[in-house]
């Protein structure tokens, strides 16, 4: 779908430009964008390497295992149906890591592992449970605490203070993870009343025949 919205607005982009006579800028604006988008990719990459390969120690010498015992009192919280010591539960922590880190393409893989860890946990194979659920708020709504990628990019995009974002950062990520897993529990809450009832339905039923 993405692929025919992109085509869609670049077509649209250049049939405006032939008609206002301004293709010859348009051309030149595109490939304009292309070498810095290039450069920005190159910028982006040491960054990348800089804070995967930082992850991989971190995992490598047990210091994940140190951050998942801090969190264990939040991942409880948020994911009560996964055993602390599952493998579930370590691709979930990893992935929370990369994105308190601000990894967000590092976090990408960590949580297409956590989804696949968490499916085989999943009773209802074609029904996303409810640890999925708030899987999906949580790396989707994440703490950046230092939004790496983000600073790389003001960096590279000639930015005087790429670091002037990191507070706005805080309160925005803050907020949003508040909201959404405030929205994840209330939903999770009245799924389960609604299964609860229909038990108790189908429990009355069946006595009464």
């Amino acid at each position: 779908m993405l692929n025919y919205i992109w085509s869609g607005m670049i077509l649209v982009a250049f049939i405006i430009a032939a008609f206002s006579g301004k293709l010859e800028q348009t051309t030149q604006a595109a490939i304009d964008s292309a070498g810095t988008a290039v450069q920005m990719a190159i910028g982006l990459l040491g960054v990348m390497c800089l804070w995967t390969g930082l992850m991989n120690i971190a995992d490598q010498s047990g210091l994940i295992k140190v951050i998942a015992r801090f969190l264990k009192p939040v991942t409880k919280l948020l994911f009560p149906q996964i055993h602390p010591s599952s493998s579930a539960m370590g691709a979930i922590v990893l992935n929370m890591v990369a994105n308190m880190m601000g990894l967000s393409n590092a976090a990408t893989p960590l949580g297409l592992k956590a989804i696949k860890e968490l499916q085989k946990l999943n009773q209802e194979k074609d029904t996303a449970s409810n640890a999925m659920c708030m899987f999906v708020v949580i790396n989707t709504a994440s703490i950046q605490f230092i939004p790496a990628t983000v600073i790389a990019v003001r960096s590279s995009a000639g930015s005087n203070n790429p670091f002037e974002i990191i507070a706005t950062v805080w309160i925005t990520s803050i907020c949003a993870i508040l909201v959404g897993v405030t929205a994840a529990k209330i939903l999770q809450g009245k799924e389960r009343n609604l299964r609860q009832y229909s038990m108790r339905r189908y429990a009355k039923y069946r006595k009464a025949g």
